[in-house]
């Protein structure tokens, strides 16, 4: 009977991971073509995810709340543009070459965190950094750039 109580705790565990977690893209062309497909906008998002304290809590307060999940989860095609530090975290060199890409087209002036939406061509539509507020206000906000 135990076993079977640990087997159902870790599977709910695992299904209630899963739920949760956000679709993030990390290359660019599969992301639009994943945009043109579905017809959908593209939220680049900039970020240093372990030493950026607004994107930190850009991440914990919008992108993991399943608020915000189930509103973008048929909207946006999500795409992380990531600028970690620490060795721990280090991206593989050619990841790091495409960030630096996207960061020169699309956040030359260097700004963490930055929230870029693009139409599924790449053309800017709109873009915002950390703010507090909600995850339906923050989707809200994202979903006005048309």
């Amino acid at each position: 009977m135990k076993t079977k109580l640990v087997y159902l705790v870790v599977l709910v565990c695992i299904t209630s991971f899963s739920a949760v977690a956000q679709d993030w893209k990390t290359n660019f062309e599969e992301a639009k073509q994943l945009a043109s497909k579905n017809n959908q906008n593209i939220v680049l998002v900039f970020q240093g995810s372990d030493w950026c304290a607004p994107c930190i809590k850009l991440d914990k307060e919008i992108w993991s709340t399943q608020e915000y999940q189930n509103l973008a989860k048929n909207h946006f095609v999500m795409l992380k543009a990531d600028f970690p530090r620490k060795k721990a975290n280090k991206l593989s060199e050619e990841q790091e070459l495409q960030n630096k890409k996207l960061a020169e087209t699309y956040n030359n002036q260097g700004y963490f965190p930055y929230v870029v939406v693009l139409n599924k061509n790449g053309k800017v539509l709109g873009s915002l950094g950390y703010e507090k507020i909600s995850p339906t206000q923050y989707y809200n906000k994202l979903a006005s750039f048309k």
